[in-house]
């Protein structure tokens, strides 16, 4: 039997058959509200590492340069957020009191779930009932401390559903309607890349559908990072060098991310935009070593050869590899021995594995970090570069690079074989030992499928756009028409008809709407900017969806026909030709002529050859309308119509 990978760029096939698609991507990481940042930011070499920000704790009054120091911590900079106090209730159905009882953690995971499935093109309301998983990982609990401060009064009726770290999953499950598993796990410092293993194999077992996996890491108190300035892991100068001579730990960050996850032969299917493949994935745990905190060499190979093993890939095809790294003296060596015995030693001399590390620009997130470093990789497979792991000068004494094949990135550049498949690999390394490795490739080759496009919508050229908002309020639809054209604005590349088709199709509706009407770049750009500031316009129309009624199609009778009819429809939508010409077909040897030369003729207007013409113009029609998702409550016609109706 042929696979249905087979089909696919040479190397997309994993070793029993099976790989995931990551179609929908989302974060809020250190100087990064969304992935297009951060990639800028890694490519530019931007370190985004401060001291904490107003509000959330005094730096001054728990620093002390003694490690040692009772309720201290010896690092002032680490990677924050701005704003996570911010959150839009309403818009998820919570009310404000219950909302100020949530983690800031559950809020900021709700958020990335909806930001991911846009970037997936999936309106969320689609999937409401389906086998839909929901993986995060989350360690720490600094708003129970930050409540608990207050003592038992302040404790509700929300506090236990707010601060429970299974909510953080489980709520996204409610909200959306996600029947498949739904789970926080801590693995300590894996626990988001072992979060993507899990719906993984949760994909390949078929028990989901469809898989949201990541994990999310908020700082909001000084106690946790007191607590890892005394386990002895924070670097005193607030940077992680990784693999560096300097190494001394790492700084702090927090952050959330989120990667959609379809088996991959059912992204392809659907013709899903697929940001890159995860070919496999592996776990395990490193037992009994030198200490409980003290990695496992031998274990930490065995995992990266497991997934590896799993994904059907050889050693020397792997071209970059983001570590783990968190810059520890301790860690950095025992990790670049396990990737030299896995990987390194396979590439041939003068051909070293690439490596670098996420955490030299953001901090390590400890909780999230896994999921940092894959969105790193994935953009980097993306844009088909691999951008400088910072703080690098001298090796770890311990890290001979040369013996064990390996290079560190200290600059923007292309791939080392851009010529072959983009493969990598990703790992993340617990305190308690538990190792995860995933491995990723460059999307598959897709034949690309021409769409004959009315003119001004695949062209810009000439005809008229319609842009479509929404929001759950007035004041959410002129937001949304704000970042309409910053965005656009941003990117001169982009189509209006391409941008006018995701809103349309894409997007969730809500009561609050909007429709910006242009017949070019301009003019859109224009009329979404008048709707921002609140100002009318002529060719935006706003309003508010009326909560009841339904739509219906009106479908004409004889005296509506027009010589050439439809003509302009058929050349421009492949849908409508269609089903044309299927009624077309049907009358085949009854007309005396074919359905096509009846409507561009002066017969149209004869009694036999007009309802024949209305009939396949209707069907059409609503062919049509029906491909962009409108479908209507209820149908009528007139004469002719009432059978257009009856058929359609």
């Amino acid at each position: 039997m042929v696979s249905e990978f087979d089909t696919t760029v040479p190397g997309t096939k994993a070793s029993d058959g099976f790989a995931v698609a990551v179609i929908g991507i989302a974060c809020r990481l250190p100087g990064a509200p969304d992935p297009a940042t951060f990639w800028r930011n890694l490519s530019q070499g931007t370190e985004s590492l401060t001291e904490p920000p107003t509000g959330r704790w005094d730096v001054d009054e728990f620093y002390d340069a003694d490690r040692n120091a009772p309720g201290k911590t010896n690092a002032r900079r680490g990677g924050y957020l701005d704003g996570i106090d911010r959150f839009d209730p309403a818009f998820f159905g919570i009310s404000p009191r219950e909302a100020a009882a949530m983690d800031p953690q559950q809020r900021l995971v709700l958020e990335l779930s909806w930001e991911a499935l846009e970037d997936s093109r999936i309106v969320p309301a689609t999937l409401r009932g389906s086998r839909t998983g929901v993986f995060v990982g989350a360690i720490w609990d600094d708003y129970a401390t930050l409540l608990y401060r207050h003592g038992p009064q302040s404790i509700g009726r929300h506090t236990v559903t707010g601060l429970h770290r299974s909510i953080i999953a489980n709520r996204v499950s409610y909200t959306l309607g996600f029947h498949g598993p739904s789970l926080a796990i801590d693995t300590a410092q894996s626990s988001s890349l072992v979060s993507v293993h899990l719906a993984y194999e949760s994909l390949r077992r078929g028990e989901s559908a469809l898989a949201l996996a990541g994990g999310v890491n908020l700082n909001i108190v000084p106690e946790s990072t007191v607590g890892a300035a005394k386990f002895g892991g924070l670097s005193p100068d607030g940077r992680c060098h990784t693999f560096d001579a300097r190494a001394n730990g790492y700084a702090r960050g927090e952050g959330a991310g989120l990667v959609v996850l379809k088996p991959l032969s059912q992204a392809i299917a659907d013709g899903d935009r697929i940001h890159c493949v995860i070919r496999g994935s592996a776990m395990n745990n490193d037992g009994t070593t030198d200490g409980l905190t003290v990695p496992g060499r031998a274990t930490q190979e065995a995992v990266i050869r497991q997934a590896l093993q799993r994904s059907g890939v050889t050693a020397e095809e792997v071209q970059y590899v983001e570590l783990h790294g968190t810059g520890t003296p301790l860690g950095d060596p025992i990790e670049a021995a396990a990737l030299s015995a896995a990987i390194g030693s396979a590439h041939p001399d003068g051909h070293p594995l690439v490596v670098g590390s996420a955490k030299t620009n953001i901090g390590h997130l400890e909780g999230a970090a896994g999921i940092a470093g894959l969105l790193k990789a994935i953009l980097s497979i993306k844009h088909r570069e691999l951008p400088p792991s910072l703080n690098f000068e001298t090796p770890n004494p311990a890290i001979p690079l040369d013996e064990l094949n390996l290079r560190v990135q200290t600059g923007l550049s292309e791939w080392p074989r851009p010529d072959r498949p983009l493969i990598a690999g990703v790992s993340s390394f617990g305190m308690g030992g538990t190792n995860a490795h995933v491995v990723l490739e460059e999307a598959p080759a897709v034949v690309a499928v021409e769409v004959v496009a009315d003119a001004g919508v695949g062209s810009g050229s000439v005809g008229v756009v319609p842009w479509v908002v929404s929001g759950r309020s007035e004041a959410a639809v002129r937001a949304q028409a704000a970042r309409l054209v910053e965005r656009v604005s941003a990117d001169v590349g982009v189509g209006v008809g391409d941008v006018g088709w995701s809103l349309a199709v894409s997007r969730a509706r809500f009561g609050h709407r909007a429709v910006i009407v242009g017949a070019g770049r301009e003019e859109l750009l224009a009329g979404a900017g008048a709707l921002s500031r609140g100002e009318g316009a002529g060719h935006v129309v706003s309003g508010v969806e009326r909560p009841a009624g339904g739509m219906a199609f009106l479908f004409a009778g004889q005296g509506s026909q027009r010589v050439g009819m439809g003509r302009g429809l058929y050349a421009s939508f492949p849908v409508f030709a269609e089903a044309f010409d299927a009624v077309g077909e049907a009358f085949e040897g009854l007309l005396g002529l074919p359905l096509a030369d009846v409507v561009g003729e002066g017969v149209v207007d004869e009694t036999a050859f007009t309802q024949p013409g209305l009939f396949a113009l209707e069907v059409a029609l609503f062919r049509l309308w029906e491909s962009w998702g409108v479908v209507p409550d209820f149908v009528a016609g007139h004469s002719v119509g009432e059978l257009a109706a009856a058929h359609v």
